[in-house]
């Protein structure tokens, strides 16, 4: 593989058409500079210049590696700018994921630093397994994870705040008359639930087993957002998080009493700095001042 430094010799050869120019840009002696082009003729198995009594020309497979050279050389000068951007939360990428029912958390935020910071790529993913996000985190393929805590272990979790627990029925239910309702009510009360393989089937299972509760299951689903919805449509009830209900449900969402809520965490590698320090510190801002509450249909 051709090192930069031989590829900065190729384009600074072929911008001042001398190697001797080009090697005063580059700070180098001029056999340094033959020297370099030499090794990536050899590499090339092919002429890249043509020496002549006033200066050098690139042959035709000079001038097709001086493309790809120039962009070597121009990413590789960006490469540290782009890092000290990065450092200072000017500019970057962050690959963020979260569950599936918490993109409704995310997206004023997300909406915000892509209106305030354009030099700020994100990227999301949604997960449904805790075991998914831990996958992705520890592959290095996402930069931070928003889920309910606490963080696995060898991972470090940031508090953002506190999401509400709801209990979703259609508009006719017998429960839908209440103001709040008590977690006991839902003994043997016809559940839709959430699959195995959705991480709030355990979390509500051990929070019913706490409270002594037996809601009687009649249908899983693996899709946070749809038990609401099922529920709302006359399917027994739903217990979801307030972030699960969209917007103009036609069926009645009632808070708990007490209030029953879960705690989101960012979750990193490490701890935060940069811009992901910046974007944690802005959603705990915005939950702090708009916590994600239960939505009135409507």
């Amino acid at each position: 593989m051709p090192s930069l430094r031989a590829l900065a010799c190729l384009v600074a050869v072929a911008d001042a058409g001398s190697i001797t120019e080009a090697a005063r840009s580059l700070y180098l002696s001029q056999p340094a500079v033959s020297h370099h082009l030499l090794q990536l003729e050899q590499e090339a198995g092919v002429a890249l210049i043509v020496r002549e009594t006033r200066g050098v020309r690139l042959t035709p497979a000079g001038r097709a590696a001086l493309v790809e050279a120039r962009r070597a050389v121009d990413a590789a000068g960006a490469a540290l700018p782009a890092a000290a951007a990065a450092g200072r939360a000017t500019g970057g990428t962050i690959r963020i994921g979260c569950a599936q029912s918490l993109v409704t958390v995310l997206a004023p935020v997300l909406v915000d630093w892509h209106r305030r910071r354009a030099d700020v790529l994100l990227t999301l993913r949604e997960f449904t397994t805790v075991e998914e996000v831990t996958a992705q985190l520890d592959g290095d393929e996402i930069d931070l994870v928003v889920i309910a805590g606490p963080a696995p272990a060898r991972f470090v979790g940031t508090a953002l705040g506190d999401e509400e627990i709801v209990l979703v029925t259609s508009a006719d239910h017998p429960l839908a008359a209440s103001d709040r309702v008590e977690r006991q009510a839902l003994d043997g009360v016809s559940l839709v639930h959430y699959a195995p393989e959705n991480s709030l089937s355990g979390w509500l299972d051990q929070a019913f087993a706490r409270s002594g509760v037996r809601p009687t299951v009649i249908m899983r689903t693996a899709v946070t957002a749809a038990a609401p919805q099922l529920a709302a449509a006359g399917l027994g009830v739903s217990v979801c998080p307030a972030s699960a209900v969209p917007a103009g449900l036609p069926g009645a969402v009632l808070s708990f009493s007490p209030t029953w809520t879960r705690e989101l965490v960012a979750t990193t590698r490490t701890a935060p700095d940069g811009l992901v320090a910046h974007l944690v510190a802005d959603i705990r801002d915005r939950l702090a001042v708009s916590p994600a509450q239960r939505r009135i249909p409507g």
